[in-house]
């Protein structure tokens, strides 16, 4: 579940002063000693059409490195083509922001975190939050799901990616600056929720297999990037979406329902015209439960732009 959950929402917290806030600093990343030369990159955009309506399917990746120039061609003409841009979560302001993570982010009974650890699992939880630099006593106020995102999201910065760099924070700008219609499908509040609602355990095991698995984050978000700068949508949704192939009740919740509620949207916009350039996860535009496969039940088909 970690590297999808990580996708999610880690960049939605490191976005924001909520998480600075809220929670303990994390290392910054290692400074390199000169910027690295730009590389392009090819991301995947599919386009779902009619006769007075267009609406751009863009598969996102939520945090980026600094060096990579995929806002242009394809992309980018579709972005200027469209007088909308809808995206997953339209990011609050900071102040707001906070206010809906902290209670979120800790337990309001006031049982430690430690407490929740089975005791066979205890020793290995505070020896592997150690080693991380992210001592248990750091965080005994919050829930196991959010120590869980603080993890990801250290491992996120250690390997040189960061939510400013990423694809969401670049088109909000963008389309700020050319005064477009921002909206989001969902609030923070909602995909924050997804978590928070999980079972207690479901959340321990998440927490767990952040710290069991912090070695393989850099180089599977790397491997991730690779797919999705290339455009291959379809390995790069194996790999987001494969963590939640042993939850049938994680992967309607966090994938199959939501894209279904997307196809709903996009296919009731469809009927007003205009030229709209949706933003969401590349894991959401992959896969047999994709948004492009549940607007084919609207009769809609989503046609991949090549040009």
């Amino acid at each position: 579940m970690k590297r999808f959950v990580a996708a999610l929402i880690a960049a939605i917290l490191s976005a924001t002063s909520a998480f600075a806030q809220s929670a303990p600093a994390t290392p910054a990343p290692a400074q390199t000693p000169a910027t690295p030369a730009k590389i392009e990159a090819d991301p995947a955009i599919w386009v779902v059409k009619d006769k007075d309506t267009t609406i751009y399917l863009f598969g996102t990746f939520h945090a980026l490195k600094p060096n990579l120039d995929w806002f242009d061609g394809r992309v980018k003409a579709a972005f200027d083509a469209s007088d909308q841009v809808v995206l997953e979560l339209n990011m609050p302001e900071p102040a707001e922001a906070q206010k809906i993570v902290a209670p979120l982010a800790t337990d309001p009974s006031g049982r430690k975190l430690s407490d929740k650890i089975p005791e066979a699992k205890r020793a290995a939880y505070t020896a592997g939050m150690t080693k991380l630099g992210l001592p248990p006593a750091a965080v005994e106020q919050y829930d196991p799901w959010f120590v869980s995102i603080m993890l990801s999201q250290m491992g996120m910065q250690k390997a040189g990616f960061s939510a400013e760099d990423g694809t969401e924070a670049q088109l909000t700008k963008a389309a700020k600056a050319a005064g477009k219609r921002l909206s989001g499908f969902e609030t923070i509040a909602q995909q924050l929720g997804y978590f928070d609602t999980l079972p207690e355990a479901a959340q321990v095991v998440f927490l767990m297999s952040s710290i069991e698995e912090a070695d393989e984050y850099g180089p599977k978000l790397n491997e991730m990037l690779g797919y999705w700068s290339k455009g291959e949508d379809v390995k790069l949704g194996q790999m987001l979406n494969e963590d939640l192939k042993d939850s049938r009740t994680l992967y309607d919740v966090l994938l199959k329902n939501r894209n279904e509620r997307w196809a709903t949207v996009i296919a009731d916009r469809m009927k007003q015209p205009g030229t709209v350039f949706v933003a969401v996860g590349a894991g959401h535009l992959a896969g047999p439960d994709s948004v492009q496969h549940q607007l084919a039940r609207y009769g809609l088909k989503a046609t991949r732009v090549l040009h």
